[in-house]
């Protein structure tokens, strides 16, 4: 086998240096201070390192789990996320005596339920202190006559404890725009009662056929928007405040 002759640098007459590998002629060299790409990078092309609080595989993860597909259910295709179609599947072959399907479905509705309990004691443990914790500041207060200072949010009176089943949960406002805007209906609720009075007097008192008309329409419109309101303010706390 023949061996290749080495390349010899080329030698041009007007350059006072050899041209070779990373050696090109002067005519194509970048000038001094010119940038070879005076555009610069195209825009998204520059790798970005991730930001600390950014992990893209667990966004991938989660969005393939909770995207939708078509599942055959009996005689019929229904959409549900693949996380859920998986599960079912899971409990499917379990119920068919797959003993592997069988032992992670348990294991996976034992840790689920364990945890479930675990944050209901602790809402349950948080409400209590929380209810208790108030209820001894706010008679605190009574008893010194202190009424210049809010009252909490939520109220310790809209936090609600059904010790027969363990569960605790907030009749009320949250936030203060919760409260505002309740209290705003509240207002209304008010308002309209107010209305539905006088229009109810005003019907009473006239003998005038076209005037009873316009006040019989006007305090049925108003009555409609009452029910309206006291139905949104059920179960809000605000229902009997006046």
């Amino acid at each position: 086998m023949s061996e290749r002759p080495a390349k010899l640098p080329i030698v041009k007459p007007d350059a006072n240096y050899d041209v070779g590998y990373g050696k090109p002629p002067k005519q194509t060299q970048f000038a001094p201070g010119r940038s070879g790409n005076p555009k610069g990078r195209p825009k998204g092309a520059k790798n970005k390192r991730l930001a600390l609080n950014e992990e893209r595989l667990k966004d991938i993860i989660l969005d393939e789990a909770y995207r939708d597909i078509s599942v055959r259910d009996g005689n019929r295709n229904v959409s549900m996320p693949i996380a859920q179609a998986v599960v079912r599947a899971l409990a499917v072959n379990a119920a068919k005596g797959q003993h592997r399907a069988q032992r992670l479905f348990a294991e996976m509705l034992s840790t689920t339920e364990r945890q479930n309990k675990a944050l209901s004691d602790a809402w349950l443990n948080t409400a209590m202190d929380y209810k208790i914790e108030w209820d001894r500041e706010l008679a605190r207060r009574a008893k010194l006559g202190i009424t210049d200072l809010p009252d909490p949010i939520p109220h310790p009176d809209h936090v609600k404890i059904d010790m027969n089943t363990g569960k605790a949960w907030v009749q009320g406002p949250m936030t203060k725009d919760e409260k505002a805007e309740l209290e705003l209906w509240v207002q209304k609720r008010d308002d309209f009662k107010e209305e539905i009075a006088y229009l109810r007097g005003e019907s009473e008192a006239t003998d005038d056929p076209d005037r009873v008309a316009f006040l019989e329409a006007d305090l049925a419109q108003s009555q409609k928007i009452l029910d309206i309101i006291e139905t949104a303010l059920e179960g809000s706390g605000y229902e009997s405040l006046s």
